[in-house]
């Protein structure tokens, strides 16, 4: 079997969602099973350090990470949903859109326990808010946050900083742009 170049399955689209970004998709990725699966095996060799109880991903490409993630690991999953996606009570967390706005995320409040060891993860790290509103979330319902990982990490938007604003915590960046 030969590498996988995981840079190989990452399609960029210039100018979107607007002028001046290059947006980096990485639904090739997720289509190709060989490049998903080593993807998501080397976020598991990460983990496996950690000691992690729960793995948890922002809505919706977190689920698209996290969820394979927390089987391989056989641990539990726990989605950060966008405001009004959850039945029950919720405990939320806002933070600033790239573009522009505000968003609100929320994880049920009986989700995590106090002391559990959490793994956030998404697709892509860009500004960072959406990553420290689910950490202040799994932080606010007594959860320890173990670490963040990511299949990319946008450099320039300075992202990794702000996550490390709020604590350290070991981080993991598959691919960086």
């Amino acid at each position: 079997m030969t590498k996988t170049n995981l840079y190989d399955y990452v399609a960029t689209v210039e100018n979107y969602p607007e002028p001046g970004v290059s947006f980096r998709d990485i639904s090739p990725l997720m289509g190709n099973g060989q490049a998903y699966k080593v993807a998501i095996d080397q976020i598991v060799d990460f983990a496996k350090d950690l000691n992690v109880d729960l793995i948890a991903g922002p809505e919706s490409r977190g689920f698209i990470v996290g969820s394979p993630l927390a089987y391989a690991l056989g641990v539990g999953f726990v989605p950060a949903r966008k405001s009004g996606k959850l039945p029950r009570a919720a405990v939320s967390a806002s933070y600033t859109l790239e573009y522009g706005g505000i968003n609100e995320l929320e994880i049920h409040e009986d989700a995590i326990r106090p002391g559990q060891r959490v793994l956030i993860v998404d697709d892509l790290l860009a500004t960072g808010g959406t990553i420290n509103a689910t950490r202040q979330i799994v932080e606010k319902l007594g959860g320890v946050v173990a670490g963040v990982a990511f299949i990319i990490e946008l450099e320039a938007l300075h992202g990794r900083e702000k996550i490390m604003q709020a604590g350290e915590v070991p981080f993991l960046a598959l691919m960086e742009y």
